[in-house]
């Protein structure tokens, strides 16, 4: 049985093409920001799905990659995906949905804690579409006091 694209599916597609990315993230608290910088190459996958494998330099890493998947689920009504890259052993799963304005995704997920070993912490990634040719990504992570700390943003801009 084949799904029929929703308006949430061709948003995804706004995604597609080459980009270039740069960013900064704090590593430990009270320490500067760290620069890094990338390239990213988003695919569609059918009109449902999009693959964006990255690569650059990542913070605290050395060289990596990193293999995105979004798409939309219409039955939950909600977006969903996964992230891993090849300097962590996590498998990120995502469960997110679109503000009111139609240009900002925030995905659910739970990872591992930066500062305590083996723990694991609710974080969010947020796409914000700038432009058709500029879009923003932050992380956060929520914090023991039940607020949201950003500790990553990143600026792709299509090649």
């Amino acid at each position: 049985m084949e799904t029929e694209s929703q308006k949430e599916h061709k948003w995804l597609q706004k995604l597609v093409g080459e980009w270039t990315f740069e960013g900064e993230a704090m590593m430990e608290p009270g320490q500067l920001p760290v620069k890094f910088k990338g390239t990213e190459s988003v695919r569609a996958l059918g009109g449902l799905w999009i693959l964006a494998e990255g690569r650059g330099e990542m913070p605290g890493c050395g060289a990596s990659t990193t293999l995105l998947t979004l798409g939309y689920d219409p039955k939950r009504e909600r977006f969903v995906g996964t992230f891993v890259a090849s300097m962590m052993a996590h498998l990120w799963v995502y469960d997110g949905k679109l503000d009111e304005s139609g240009k900002v995704l925030t995905l659910d997920t739970e990872g591992p804690d930066m500062a305590v070993e083996g723990k694991m912490r609710r974080m969010q990634d947020v796409i914000e579409i700038k432009s058709d040719d500029h879009r923003v990504l932050t992380s956060r992570m929520l914090g023991d006091d039940g607020k949201w700390l950003q500790f990553m943003e990143a600026h792709y801009r299509r090649k």
